[in-house]
């Protein structure tokens, strides 16, 4: 049966749009922090004033000026201190009227409590808007808790765990589901929130009242420490590439103190949703990213060259309409070729095509003496960066970790203090006993027979890219049916009747504690692309990088955990479009960096071997 499928921008895009729209007339837009991030991932400021918005606040920030001829329209999560800063702004009103939206389910209490501070009869209207998470694709969603090691320990942070279970309910509430729940049972985090989102669907069968599908859709918790490899491995296509090397904050990235950056490009923003080129490359890889940024550029000369030939009125009215739309694609190029840059830079700098091969060889080809000849080799080079070093050796430990020759003791003492540290914190929250799946596809002699026949059947198309997250295989033994009971256990679902076998689910919701990863979000679109029938939509409580995945690890020491003791022992550029870039706004100096065509040719899969061999041809300065 076909059925529209959930996209978690529009969802939020349409709350957005109806608060403002209902509330016609001039007005005032008030957001708390969190709920400015997820404003800001659906709507420009410029689209945001478009909707009669005459100016943006925060509900944090003390302001004194009466405004009454202005509406006020609120939209902050439902928290005791945002109740509180409300209660005292109507006791003295700021403005006319005051229309209230919460972002989750709001306690009966904090209703009660906002009609007795309403003396003056001000608050119009009071609403529960479910967009309490941050929508980054259709597909991709988190919640921006960049870190839950406050759940880990002897204390258990409320506040944390609040905010966590309220986020999947607000996405399930959103998007009109109540569906089956499965969760890792090896993760105490994930059953709590299994049993909190489970609660709140029986406690409100009203709210949760919508259409039953004939298969019901399945909401999958699983924790981030199952899979510790994903956000340790450098990654080759566009978006993860840049969270990785440069950093995506809530769609902004942050070039400040680059080399080479124009102050007007030290700050950009990188949305899928309001950039055309970077929604169809940002799963491309790096190569097949070059090609296309040179694209780019020959589209923008192309444009460039005809806005000479202005020979007419009609030539000029044409240019007028057009300009908008030729300004933009002018940002664009000035946009990805700096990113681009700053990408390749790094690269180099860092080595990072022969640090990611071994990378990759660790995380997937089981060969130990090798593994230990190629870690050692980069351990001892200086060109290598402390913090690539630290990623080999922590990819070394989780595969190695039991084979009694391994060299984790002596490679740690190679980088020092810190990096034994690193590993006995691994070890002690991600290792093989704290894991509940087999990772590496090494646990039994069938598990691995099965992987070495598909890698030389299917073949590496790609050495830099070979990977793939685990949770692939948890994903595809979902939609099979086959996901073990044992360790995925239900909960509070009906038991299939007695002869029948329970239907795989096509619509799951998977949402990893701990935070997702871009690379893992890429395996889902792919499959959202490749199986029309099926939808899986990914979430997280943060986006990881190999950094933040590190801190968090850093972080759960203090909590209290105990720390196992240590494992045994030519360029292509703008040029004669300068003087035209110029007058647009683009700096005159601006060129796409150089790409070795050796590069491209490894890592490009899409393109021909004749385009391949004639990579540096084509990335000559255009004439």
């Amino acid at each position: 049966m076909a059925y529209a499928r959930a996209n978690t921008i529009q969802t939020v895009r349409d709350y957005v749009s109806r608060m403002c729209t209902d509330v016609p007339g001039m007005k005032v837009l008030v957001m708390d922090t969190e709920t400015t991030g997820i404003v800001s991932m659906v709507f420009t400021q410029t689209q945001v004033l478009q909707h009669e918005v005459f100016m943006t606040d925060t509900i944090e920030r003390q302001r004194s000026e009466k405004m009454p001829h202005l509406k006020a329209v609120y939209f902050v999560r439902p928290t005791a201190d945002n109740v509180r800063r409300i209660q005292a702004e109507l006791r003295e009103p700021r403005f006319g009227e005051y229309h209230l939206f919460f972002s989750n389910m709001a306690r009966d209490g904090m209703i009660q409590q906002l009609a007795e501070a309403d003396e003056h009869e001000v608050v119009q209207q009071v609403h529960e808007y479910y967009a309490d998470y941050l929508p980054v694709t259709p597909e991709l969603y988190h919640l921006n808790l960049p870190s839950v090691a406050s759940l880990s320990g002897a204390v258990w942070d409320q506040p944390t765990f609040d905010r966590l279970h309220q986020g999947v309910c607000s996405l399930l509430l959103s998007l009109k589901k109540r569906p089956v729940i499965r969760y890792q049972r090896s993760s105490e985090i994930a059953q709590r929130v299994a049993e909190t989102v489970l609660g709140n669907m029986e406690a409100e069968p009203d709210l949760f009242a919508f259409r039953k599908p004939d298969v019901a859709p399945l909401l999958l918790l699983v924790d981030r420490r199952d899979d510790p490899v994903t956000p340790l491995l450098n990654q080759w296509t566009y978006q993860a590439m840049v969270h990785e090397l440069v950093g995506i904050n809530n769609n902004r990235v942050d070039l400040r103190g680059a080399p080479g950056v124009n102050k007007e490009l030290e700050q950009i923003v990188l949305s899928a949703d309001q950039d055309a080129f970077f929604a169809d490359n940002m799963l491309l890889n790096y190569g097949d990213l070059a090609e296309n940024v040179k694209g780019l550029l020959d589209a923008f000369q192309a444009k460039t060259k005809s806005s000479k030939d202005i020979s007419s009125i009609a030539d000029m009215q044409n240019f007028v309409e057009a300009y908008p739309q030729f300004k933009k694609l002018s940002g664009d190029v000035s946009k990805h070729v700096t990113l681009l840059g700053e990408i390749n830079r790094i690269v180099d700098k860092e080595c990072l095509m022969e640090v990611s091969q071994v990378e990759q060889e660790l995380a997937c080809t089981e060969d130990h003496s090798s593994a230990a000849s190629e870690v050692e080799s980069l351990l001892r080079k200086p060109a290598i960066s402390h913090k690539n070093k630290l990623r080999l050796v922590l990819l070394y430990t989780l595969r190695y970790e039991r084979e009694p020759a391994n060299r984790i003791g002596q490679f740690t003492d190679i980088l020092g203090q810190d990096a034994k540290h690193a590993v006995a914190q691994v070890l002690s929250h991600c290792g093989a006993a704290c894991r509940t799946g087999d990772l590496f596809h090494n646990k039994s002699w069938l598990a691995a027979t099965k992987k070495s026949l598909q890698r030389n059947i299917k073949g590496v198309q790609n050495v830099y890219t070979q990977h793939t997250p685990y949770l692939a295989s948890l994903l595809e033994q979902a939609l099979k049916g086959t996901l073990s009971e044992t360790q995925y256990p239900f909960l509070g679902a009906e038991l299939p009747s007695a002869g029948t076998k329970r239907r795989a689910p096509t619509d799951i919701l998977v949402f990893i504690v701990g935070g997702a990863t871009y690379e893992e979000a890429r395996f889902v679109a792919e499959m959202n692309t490749a199986n029309p029938g099926v939808r899986v939509l990914l979430g997280g409580t943060t986006i990881h990088n190999s950094d933040s995945f590190l801190a968090e690890v850093n972080k759960l020491a203090s909590t209290g955990a105990s720390a196992p003791s240590a494992a045994p022992a030519d360029s292509f550029g703008l040029g004669g479009m300068a003087g035209g870039m110029a007058g647009l706004g683009i700096p005159s100096g601006l060129s796409a960096p150089s790409i070795d065509s050796k590069r491209i040719k490894a890592l490009t899969s899409s393109v021909s071997s004749t385009l391949s061999s004639g990579v540096s041809a084509a990335m000559s300065k255009i004439q």
